[in-house]
């Protein structure tokens, strides 16, 4: 991976982007198969393994965020609230919220984080007894939640999004391997004048 996934040309100036990604525990492919990560729907239909992303400057970004990951109670409660969307919020399963306990149900399984944006959502995870996806892209058959949200891009320019979750499995505190690996579980949104 290391290409830039173009939302420019996809859609009509001044109309918003629509965004669709995928987390799954287990990406089944690649250097790193049992490695967590993102994947994202391109504009043609197809999921790839590419988290950077070309969108136009000063434009709604609408979020689908399909989330086949199960989760466990945070390190920081912080990550816990819904920050920076438009309308504060995200819809959880078509269920509004600003904020999950992480500490009931299944917990959160990764967040989606703009920093320099303050943007942040928390995804909730779906039932570690649950069977999990084993190879991405994931269908809709395998358990999972739907999580949608909305933010407007900045001026041009490069910024970068992760998770929050230290979910690198035998990393040191979890911050190794997909944490910090492009195309896993981070990346970055390359706005451009439109």
């Amino acid at each position: 991976p290391g290409g830039v996934v173009n939302f420019t040309s996809a859609q009509s100036m001044g109309q918003p982007v629509n965004l669709t990604l995928q987390t799954v525990g287990s990406i089944g492919f690649g250097p790193h198969p049992t490695w967590v990560s993102y994947l994202t729907k391109d504009p043609s239909g197809k999921w790839v393994h590419e988290t950077t992303w070309e969108l136009p400057a000063h434009t709604v970004v609408n979020v689908t965020i399909y989330q086949y990951d199960s989760g466990s109670p945070l390190r920081n409660q912080e990550f816990c609230q819904v920050m920076g969307t438009l309308g504060g919020s995200a819809t959880l399963n078509g269920t509004t919220y600003s904020s999950v306990d992480s500490y009931s149900g299944n917990g959160v399984g990764h967040t989606f984080t703009i920093p320099a944006l303050g943007v942040s959502v928390p995804l909730v995870g779906v039932s570690g007894n649950a069977t999990l996806c084993g190879v991405a892209p994931c269908g809709m058959k395998p358990p999972h939640n739907t999580i949608t949200f909305s933010f407007k891009t900045p001026k041009a320019g490069m910024y970068n999004w992760q998770c929050f979750v230290p979910c690198g499995l035998g990393f040191l505190f979890g911050n190794g391997g997909p944490m910090s690996t492009q195309n896993y579980m981070g990346g970055f949104l390359d706005v451009v004048q439109s």
